[in-house]
């Protein structure tokens, strides 16, 4: 049988080996298998880097559903929160419907006839509430806090507000809220006074501040 050419050597001089001279080429790229992958160092690192990305590109795959989650999560505790806090205001489920002309007005306890309240929806001595509030011509509360967050709106007349802050004057249609533990001076004006709808996220409180 013939035996089949065997390529001349050549040397290359410089690098001190011998070569084929005669040209060859794969025609595809096989993957090596584990065990080969000591003779090609080159190969074993491409395989290590393209590990590395794929695992990055996992982390922040991961990362960013986490964080979807954690929006999505927080939206549905607002909600429910939210939810709740309504059918607290009207349990059996009716349309509520006030009006402070019709209202009835009871004088704080301590307030010397300064401060009435009138009940809208739920109970200041308990919980979550809504009421009518009236201040006295030139009443002045002095400096103080409340233990929940407290919103404003002034239907008539001028809530004076102050705080380190500044001053402010909360006028008819204006909205204030004040944060529970905030500590503020509060007052009428001189000459109107001030009736303002008043919200509660909880139990009403006066505390006198130190």
């Amino acid at each position: 049988m013939r035996q089949p050419a065997i390529p001349r050597l050549e040397n290359h001089g410089f690098w001190g080996g011998a070569w084929p001279t005669q040209s060859w080429a794969p025609r595809s790229i096989v993957p090596l298998p584990r065990s080969a992958r000591s003779v090609h160092p080159w190969l074993a690192r491409a395989f290590s880097v393209e590990s590395v990305r794929v695992r990055e590109r996992h982390t922040a795959n991961k990362e960013n559903v986490m964080k979807r989650s954690l929006v999505v999560i927080a939206v549905l505790v607002v909600a429910a929160w939210t939810i709740g806090r309504l059918q607290g205001q009207s349990a059996d489920g009716k349309v509520v419907f006030a009006s402070p002309s019709h209202a009835k007005f009871e004088e704080m306890p301590n307030a010397k006839g300064q401060v009435s309240m009138a009940s809208i929806w739920g109970d200041s001595n308990t919980d979550a509430h809504g009421t009518y509030t009236k201040f006295a011509p030139g009443y002045d509360a002095g400096m103080h806090t409340h233990t929940n967050d407290v919103w404003i709106v002034v239907i008539k007349g001028a809530y004076l507000y102050k705080d380190d802050a500044g001053e402010k004057r909360v006028a008819a249609g204006d909205f204030l809220r004040v944060p529970g533990g905030h500590k503020h001076w509060s007052g009428g004006d001189k000459k109107e006074g001030a009736l303002f709808y008043e919200e509660g996220s909880g139990k009403f409180d006066f505390v006198p501040a130190k």
